[in-house]
């Protein structure tokens, strides 16, 4: 089983590709919406807020709030090596590709566009001016930048960090889909042996059956069985 983050610059089309790989593959899709549904079990209902919010949560200090905001952070962290421990999963964003280097079975992937193309597409959806647009890119690219940077100490936009990169400006969705998911069904047949996976990680029983029930699983003879794939 295997799982794949996908990581993407803020306003490309990174979203509409990690979906399509998704179901292309029979996998999970995992976007903020299901991975705001695990964190609300344990709490924390305001984290897509503040994760959003340029200069909120994240950028103020202050002593509670910073033990507030490092336990959500761990948090998400447990929720996303769940999710791989669960196997067959797109996880869009929330910097899967930190929280998940190093494990043989995850497989890391990159949607770039540059700035200039994200803007005009930013005006185009959203009925915005140029500098409007521009204003909203910088601040997403920013939020995501910083996010990583701080929590996981490294660019959110290293090379090194990934497994495939790709230039939505040259490399079309179409093709961007088909080049992943070839890419994930060659790594699957790759052995693993001998190299660390997320099957060695410890989740909590609890954590464990929240997964199971937002990704519409069932407990079959001891097995889990997916019954749909997830699209939110």
């Amino acid at each position: 089983m295997t799982t794949i983050t996908i990581s993407r610059d803020f306003g490309s089309e990174g979203d509409n590709v990690a979906r399509r790989v998704a179901e292309d593959l029979g996998y999970h899709f995992v976007d903020k919406e299901i991975i705001g549904d695990l964190l609300g079990n344990y709490g924390f209902v305001e984290f897509d807020k503040e994760y959003d919010s340029l200069m909120g949560f994240w950028a103020k200090f202050d002593a509670q709030r910073d033990k507030r905001r490092d336990n959500m952070v761990e948090m998400l962290n447990r929720v996303l090596e769940a999710l791989a421990v669960h196997g067959n999963t797109v996880i869009l964003g929330r910097s899967g590709f930190s929280v998940l280097a190093g494990y043989a079975d995850a497989f890391h992937v990159r949607l770039q566009e540059p700035f200039p193309v994200r803007v005009r597409r930013i005006m185009k959806n959203s009925n915005l001016t140029h500098v409007e647009a521009s204003l909203i890119c910088e601040d997403g690219d920013k939020i995501r930048a910083d996010f990583v940077r701080d929590f996981y100490g490294i660019s959110w936009d290293a090379a090194h960090a990934f497994d495939l990169v790709i230039n939505l400006e040259k490399i079309v969705p179409d093709q961007a889909v088909g080049y992943i998911t070839s890419a994930i069904k060659a790594y699957e047949l790759v052995s693993k042996k001998g190299k660390p996976t997320s099957g060695m990680l410890e989740v909590d029983p609890v954590l464990t059956r929240a997964v199971n029930t937002v990704l519409g699983c069932t407990i079959d003879h001891g097995e889990l069985a997916p019954d749909y794939l997830v699209h939110a």
